[in-house]
């Protein structure tokens, strides 16, 4: 299949607010994909549990971790939506994450959906678990990096906490991919800037283009997501063919908004080949570093 040669992306700065009815929950998402569609974005990101503003469509006062089970039942009507908007708009979106249940053992799990504008549609688990995903919200930590064929190239996705983990993008990156998307959620600046500046390292370890969203504005009564920090952007290598700093395009901090940016997949293809350095290629595996690893005594 015959790649093309741009690709023009948009990536969320979602503002969380409390919704009253379901109804204004889509219509929120649907102006942001339509928004999309006529600035002619072929891939769309939303960032990781947007979809909890629909917690405040049930009872507030029960504990969260039953709050958060409950918004997992709202797994079909989710797909459904996004399905459609996919396949109306002519689109690829990934559509953040939302809290889903293994209806065998109950267990929680923080998953990202992709969908196609065939209507197909992909999952990719969160595979490591913030602390208060895990000690909170009793999530489970799923299994298994996905990569996802596409009519713009192979792509992966990495969870927010998962961006920090380098070993992912590498395997994504030897894969074939030229593209990581990273839906992320944060509270504070410290834990922004830990998922922005790794998803910036990932870019220049594997020359690969970036696509980070991010949540932004408030739910107080939503434990975990009471505050909300982020500042969406489309991350690139650095090196001369790509932005000055490593930034295709960002937006402004904690506004909502969308950040578009056209990335270039032939400049990924011919930096990975004869760019100032190659990282990627010259990159060793774990088990070549150990094979040679020592330990000299100075003390």
């Amino acid at each position: 299949m015959s790649l093309p040669q741009r690709v023009r992306v948009a990536t969320a700065q979602y503002f969380i607010r409390p919704v009253a009815t379901w109804q204004q929950f889509e219509d929120q998402v649907a102006a942001l994909v339509g928004s999309a569609k006529d600035y002619k974005v072929r891939l769309m990101v939303f960032p990781e549990y947007f979809t909890t503003q629909l917690l405040t469509l049930g009872d507030i006062q029960k504990p969260i971790e039953e709050q958060v089970r409950l918004l997992a039942r709202q797994e079909e009507r989710f797909v459904e939506m996004f399905r459609k908007l996919a396949s109306k708009h002519g689109l690829y979106i990934v559509a953040g994450s939302l809290p889903t249940m293994d209806e065998g053992d109950e267990r929680l799990f923080n998953e990202s959906y992709i969908f196609g504008p065939s209507g197909k549609h992909g999952v990719q688990p969160k595979l490591h678990m913030t602390r208060w995903e895990r000690e909170e919200w009793k999530v489970s930590a799923g299994r298994g990096l996905r990569i996802f064929e596409t009519e713009m190239g192979r792509l992966a996705i990495t969870i927010c906490y998962d961006v920090e983990f380098p070993e992912l993008a590498r395997e994504a990156a030897r894969n074939g991919c030229f593209m990581l998307i990273c839906p992320s959620c944060t509270d504070d600046r410290q834990g922004f800037l830990r998922v922005r500046y790794c998803a910036q390292a990932r870019c220049i370890e594997n020359t690969m283009y970036v696509v980070h969203s991010c949540t932004v504005g408030s739910l107080p009564q939503i434990p975990a997501v009471s505050l909300n920090y982020g500042q969406a952007s489309i991350l690139t290598p650095s090196d001369f063919p790509f932005a000055r700093d490593g930034i295709l395009a960002e937006g402004n901090i904690n506004t909502e908004m969308l950040v578009i940016g056209e990335l270039n997949l032939d400049t990924i293809a011919e930096a990975r080949e004869r760019g100032t350095v190659l990282p990627l290629r010259d990159s060793q595996t774990t088990a070549e570093v150990m094979a040679r690893l020592e330990f000299i005594e100075l003390c």
